[in-house]
């Protein structure tokens, strides 16, 4: 093992010492100068101002989609306009089409890829590394989110206060981006920030970009970002944010249970200490607008992974993020541990967060304290630690730690450490990054191995793709902060992509996938593997998709496996073949959707699963969503099926008023549930929720008997000093 790990390591270092080594000088940068932003200016879309006339613009916009380095099919222009308190952003897009536009959407936070938008990206720092993306439609449909480690992601989930109008005509579109100085976080006494802006026409499938206009390349690479320039010296006042809430509702809790009412208040409370940190408190916190989860079934011998969706813990989420490559198989701080237990919400009495940058140090804390659940917890009070170093141009380094169980128990904690170094220089214009990190742990009555560790080596890029990670998770490490849904393992992967452009007209692009994964237990005997591989993954011109995919894999088990309550496999060896069929109509269509069948083996037997997810818009008003999957499985050791049927409703009647229905049932609990939701946001600072939950299970007489229902209102309103 020891000799495994020197070849690790020297592996590791002499990558490292290649790329240091071949690294080029930046290219060029091309660069806007920022206009004069006068008090009166009103925010219409259009564009017809004085002052839009008398500053500088940028029209030099550079196809990246479908022919790369060509002239855009129609003329976009982006200008901006700053004062001390306020940025505008305004654009200008000539579509020789105008009936052409596809633009469904009008909602706040709506994924905005599948129609024609603007999305604009600004490194406040010019740090090249971190952002705000933002993103408009043709009908004022808004996006935002923060660019966190360039290609690794974005966390659309942070929302700011920001407004935008819109405006169509027979030439195109406008609009015009208001963003006050008190949404962002920025580095003092700068007068340019990074900057880039990408224009999607979605009936063309085209991708037209200012900067950093390589295939290669994302948007969020804010090292690749163009230049804004004469920036004023903002100011920020006392950078005090105070917003407060209140919430009452009646429902039944449980089945045969008298009505109970509630009431509550809430405070949340942000100070800015200076333009780069920030520290918020919240007392009393509520989730009542909070969407319920989505329901998933499972096929694994593993928990599932559910996605944080509440406002609190999202904000500043991707601080906390930690190391490359650890996915879904090691989260060292999920912050579904702090708040809610056996799927019970769990009262949060007090929080408190601080997060920004000092220099080239990035950091975050929070510590929260949760209250007593009768037979569940007896309330704890739990704790993170994030500290990230920037080193040379693209790279960090950075420690992690954790302390406090959800459970109440003491002496429990997490230290962790991870370095990552990035080029987007690498052989001239490439993208190559690769990292290590380790953790440990420690928890009451577990003495065993509790550490974990790994790298991943990463070439993304346009035309070929290669990549490959390892981690080791002792067979105690289980973090009371952390989700690792699988332990004493070690795991290998492997990735190959070769991506070409075909001149074949009706493909726009073919991705052949060779994905192969093994795990073996800490004695290094095999536990499973599974080799993914596409053969055929076409994108066609239209941006409709076909894939087909071939999937070998085994398991050894060592104890049964209980698929279903009526179906458990024995313990032994398997190996299985199973085959994938998917297509996928385009979303610049009113009706889209993708229709996936993996069929084959399945241990011992065969399984038949098919998903369907499909939306139809038939106008900007009303969206709505529908997705099912059935898995049928045939095994010696008995059959089973399990069905999902979800739909999702959405009224949008403009960005800021919205009704949607969520609703979902599923057979293997019997039940079926509504979650029902309203918000106006009647002020850039306040906002008016409607919540209505209900919930149907089936009796066994097949009979559907109420089992909870609640009604809740909340307002929300806040001020800015």
């Amino acid at each position: 093992m020891q000799c495994k790990m020197n070849y690790l390591w020297s592996w590791i270092f002499t990558s490292l010492f290649l790329l240091f080594s071949i690294q080029s000088a930046a290219a060029q940068k091309t660069s806007l100068l920022t206009g004069k932003l006068p008090k009166d200016l009103k925010l219409d879309g259009r564009l017809t101002e004085p002052a839009w006339f008398e500053t500088d613009s940028i029209s030099n916009l550079t196809m990246i989609e479908p022919e790369e380095g060509k002239k855009p099919s129609n003329r976009t222009v982006v200008k901006v306009l700053a004062n001390a308190g306020d940025l505008v952003f305004g654009f200008d897009c000539r579509d020789r089409n105008a009936d052409g536009i596809v633009a469904y959407s009008k909602s706040r936070d709506a994924e905005l890829r599948r129609e024609d938008n603007i999305r604009f990206v600004l490194d406040t720092f010019m740090d090249g590394r971190s952002g705000y993306v933002f993103a408009i439609n043709p009908l004022g449909a808004r996006y935002d989110g923060l660019v966190s480690d360039q290609r690794e992601g974005v966390n659309s989930n942070w929302d700011a206060i920001w407004e935008a109008k819109t405006y169509i005509s027979r030439k195109g579109w406008s609009a015009e981006v208001r963003i006050p100085i008190k949404s962002l976080s920025f580095k003092k006494g700068i007068t340019t920030w990074g900057f880039n802006v990408e224009r999607r026409i979605q009936r063309l499938q085209e991708t037209d970009r200012w900067a950093g206009t390589k295939r290669d390349y994302k948007i969020t690479q804010t090292s690749q970002s163009g230049r804004l320039e004469g920036l004023p010296d903002f100011n920020f006042g006392l950078g005090l944010h105070i917003s407060g809430s209140t919430i009452g509702g009646a429902g039944i809790p449980g089945p045969g249970m008298d009505t109970e009412f509630t009431h509550d208040i809430n405070l949340d409370v942000l100070q800015k200490m200076g333009p780069n940190m920030q520290a918020s408190l919240t007392v009393n916190t509520d989730f009542a607008e909070t969407e319920v989860d989505a329901r998933q079934t499972n096929i694994t011998r593993f928990p599932l992974f559910f996605p944080e969706k509440r406002t609190f813990f999202l904000e500043g989420a991707d601080i906390f993020e930690f190391g490359l490559g650890l996915e879904r198989d090691i989260i060292p701080y999920f912050s579904r541990r702090i708040g809610l237990m056996n799927g019970q919400q769990v009262p949060i009495k007090v929080g408190g967060k601080v997060n920004g940058r000092i220099g080239n140090t990035n950091m975050g804390a929070l510590v929260v304290r949760s209250g007593k659940l009768k037979d569940v917890t007896p309330g704890a009070t739990v704790g993170v630690v994030r500290i990230k170093q920037n080193i040379l141009r693209e790279s960090s380094v950075g420690i992690i730690a954790t302390t406090g169980d959800p459970h109440g128990s003491e002496q429990s904690w997490l230290l962790g450490f991870d370095m990552t170094y990035k080029t987007s220089k690498f052989r001239g214009d490439k993208n190559f990054v690769t990292g290590i990190w380790g953790l440990l742990n420690h928890r009451e009555n577990l003495t065993g191995d509790q550490q974990a560790y790994g790298f991943k080596i990463d070439y993304p890029n346009d035309l070929f793709g290669i990549s490959l990670s390892y981690k080791r998770i002792g067979a105690d490490f289980q973090p009371s902060l952390g989700f690792v849904p699988r332990v004493g393992i070690n795991s290998w992967r492997f990735g190959f992509e070769y991506d070409p452009r075909p001149s074949w007209k009706p493909v726009r692009q073919m991705f052949h996938e060779f994905f192969p994964t093994l795990v073996t237990g800490l004695n290094n005997q095999w536990e499973s593997y599974r080799v993914f591989m596409a053969p055929v993954n076409w994108r066609l011109e239209s941006g409709d998709r076909f894939e087909f995919n071939i999937v070998p894999q085994g398991e050894n088990l060592f104890e049964p496996f209980v698929v279903t309550e009526n179906t458990t496999i024995p313990n032994g060896r398997y190996h299985w073949m199973r085959y994938r069929l998917e297509g996928g109509l385009a979303a610049k269509r009113k009706f889209s959707g993708q229709l996936t069948w993996w069929f084959g083996e399945f241990y011992s037997g065969k399984l038949d699963q098919i998903e369907l997810t499909s939306t139809f818009n038939p106008s900007s008003l009303i969206k709505a969503e529908l997705s099912g999957e059935v898995n049928y499985g045939r095994l010696p050791e008995g059959n089973f099926t399990q069905r999902l049927i979800a739909c999702r409703i959405s009224l949008n009647f403009s960005p800021d008023l919205q009704i949607s229905s969520f609703i979902q049932y599923d057979n293997e609990s019997d039940s079926f549930g509504i979650n029902s939701r309203l918000r106006w946001t009647f002020n850039p600072l306040g906002d008016l929720f409607i919540v209505y939950n209900h919930n149907l299970v089936k009796s066994v007489m097949d009979r559907w008997n109420l089992d909870s229902n609640q009604l809740l209102i909340k307002l929300r309103y806040g001020i800015r000093i």
